[in-house]
């Protein structure tokens, strides 16, 4: 009786925690995350080479300690979810602490979601495990918000190969990534309820990553390639090779201090050509040395370091006369420094910088609705300076909380498109309804605030927070478009009945973004034209969104799930004229074989 009112008080904390922080973003699917923060792992889904018991030996347990990272950026909170929005981004609804091998699981919803998902693997000879990992899902999008149609359907296809040698282990994954949906969001205009505002984007992947058991000069290699399309026949091709030599663990008369050497050549190019408006095509090849010796002692370390970039850039459109082409060669600091006082207080201070290729695939990840012709750049990172303090409280509380500030040049965002043709008619090409955007860039500076919290009151509890905010000060746009100020979360899993029972809630909040935004009036001339009239300071709302899970395992190999997202019923918008499903509930069963 006593265990049955823990239970229940226990489950009402935290839906009653979490709802108030209920004004919040996007509706999200619950992901799995380890207990303990990850270091370096190639794939976040099942593709990701499994921990073999007697791995990693000593030496690199001790690198791998050196890297962990707390902050907001690479060790998410212990609830991931992802955006179950009408563009379809969302994952499947899995609960447990790891990802579980043979299985499958169907659920409808309402505004027509279906959701299909399974993994099937097998252990071949050899310890050689080869699998293939399905994921669809489909929604018939805001029928009675738009005259239009905002369905959409999105899938994903993997294979993916796992094997232990005697000196090191590799990965192989194969994917393919198809994205089927509308440009809903027009706001300006009226067009009829047939039009055509389809897009459709393919995208195949594929990964490989061998890593050595020792860290003996060679330590893991990895490539990575892959290609896009869409349906206006963009082409866009990457390829990326990185090569991490170290030498670890040399102890030094010092004081037990230790010495780590390492060397990162990193080789990337990225190739991309588009077929409407301006036929922008780019081609880009960046080569990267990274060298730093680190000095540590204990928990408490000193790493210093460089990047050497040097990247061959070529650009042309139809309005160029020729080809530009652009040699560059970069020097950015890197360097960090940790005082651990105790396992609960590490200070740590330190100052980053490099370049980050823009490339459209990345782009649709953050933006679906970009018309099909982008100028590509890369984002110049000078250096970003930071402090922040970061701990482990009896096992119970890890915290990170960190602020910096940083001089960037060509900062990538995304500014809404007007019409492309000023003639006065409806009979346009999908992307020519002011509902698409473009990327931009330029320079300035950024204020940063971010920290992340994870809670393990229990062994069956675990509770999340995160916080990111972000100031930007430009040399030439009086506001960045489409960046929220301020992005917060407060999440939570619980397992009870034995692990029968899993339970997951989301709360996640976003401030006010900046855009500009478009109106139009008939011109009244011969011919007639649509004049425009642009708002560069319009305002798309902030959002608050409250999600929840369950999954009760009826059988070892059958279950039940439900889910509810966005729960406060908010049609908030992800950018200007593009509105988020309402109310959602999604059942469904999960077979286990």
């Amino acid at each position: 009786m006593n265990l049955r009112i823990q239970n229940i008080f226990l489950l009402g904390m935290l839906v009653s925690s979490t709802a108030v922080f209920s004004q919040i973003k996007e509706e999200k699917l619950i992901l799995d995350r380890k207990r303990e923060p990850e270091v370096k792992k190639i794939e976040k889904k099942k593709t990701s080479v499994e921990a073999e018991k007697n791995y990693p030996p000593k030496e690199k347990k001790t690198q791998d300690s050196l890297n962990l990272k707390y902050n907001i950026t690479n060790v998410p909170a212990a609830s991931d979810f992802k955006t179950s929005t009408i563009q379809g981004e969302d994952i499947s609804p899995k609960f447990d602490a790891s990802y579980q091998d043979n299985y499958f699981q169907i659920g409808m919803g309402n505004f027509g979601k279906i959701l299909a998902d399974g993994n099937i693997s097998t252990t071949l000879e050899n310890d050689i495990q080869v699998g293939a990992d399905l994921h669809f899902l489909s929604t018939k999008g805001l029928t009675k918000e738009y005259d239009w149609t905002s369905k959409q359907n999105t899938g994903n296809f993997g294979l993916y190969l796992n094997s232990y040698g005697d000196k090191g282990k590799i990965n192989v994954n194969a994917d393919y990534g198809l994205n089927d949906y509308n440009y809903y969001g027009i706001y300006a205009l009226k067009p009829a309820s047939d039009i055509d505002i389809k897009q459709k984007t393919n995208r195949f992947k594929v990964n490989g990553y061998y890593d050595f058991y020792s860290n003996e000069i060679l330590n893991d290699i990895r490539i990575k390639s892959s290609f896009l399309g869409d349906q206006f026949d963009a082409k866009e091709t990457q390829a990326e090779i990185l090569l991490n030599l170290a030498k670890h663990g040399v102890e030094l008369p010092v004081n037990d201090m230790m010495f780590n050497a390492d060397l990162g050549i990193n080789l990337e190019t990225v190739k991309s050509e588009f077929s409407l408006l301006n036929e922008n095509s780019s081609n880009f090849l960046n080569a990267t040395l990274s060298p730093k010796m680190t000095f540590f002692k204990g928990k408490s370390y000193l790493m210093i370091g460089s990047d050497f970039s040097f990247l061959n850039a070529k650009n042309s459109n139809n309005i160029l006369a020729e080809e530009v082409k652009n040699n560059k060669t970069y020097w950015f600091p890197k360097a960090e420094l940790q005082f651990a006082a105790t396992d609960e207080f590490k200070f740590y201070a330190g100052v980053e910088g490099g370049l980050k290729m823009n490339t459209y695939a990345n782009m649709l990840e953050e933006n679906p609705y970009l018309v099909s012709d982008q100028e590509l750049r890369a984002t110049e990172t000078k250096y970003k300076g930071y402090i922040g303090l970061r701990g482990d409280v009896s096992q119970m509380i890890k915290y990170d909380v960190s602020a910096g500030y940083g001089k960037m040049n060509d900062i990538m965002f995304f500014r809404a498109n007007g019409l492309f043709n000023d003639a006065f008619t409806l009979d346009r090409a999908p992307y020519d309804f002011a509902n698409t955007f473009s990327a931009v860039y330029d320079n300035g500076t950024v204020s940063e605030v971010k920290g992340t919290l994870q809670f393990f009151p229990l062994a069956n509890l675990v509770l999340d927070a995160e916080m990111y905010f972000a100031k930007y000060d430009l040399d030439n746009y009086e506001h960045i478009y489409n960046k929220p100020l301020l992005h917060a979360s407060l999440g939570g899993k619980y397992f009870l009945l034995g692990k029968k029972l899993h339970l997951g809630a989301k709360a996640i909040f976003g401030s006010d973004k900046t855009t500009n935004s478009f109106s139009f009036t008939e011109s009244g001339t011969s011919p007639n034209l649509f004049v425009s009239e642009e708002n560069t300071d319009d305002k798309v709302g902030g959002f608050a969104d409250l999600n929840l899970s369950a999954e009760y395992k009826v059988h070892k190999n059958f279950s039940i799930f439900a889910l509810g997202n966005n729960l406060l019923n908010t049609n908030y918008q992800t950018f200007k004229g593009y509105k988020v499903l309402g109310a959602q509930f999604l059942g469904g069963v999960k077979i286990s074989f």
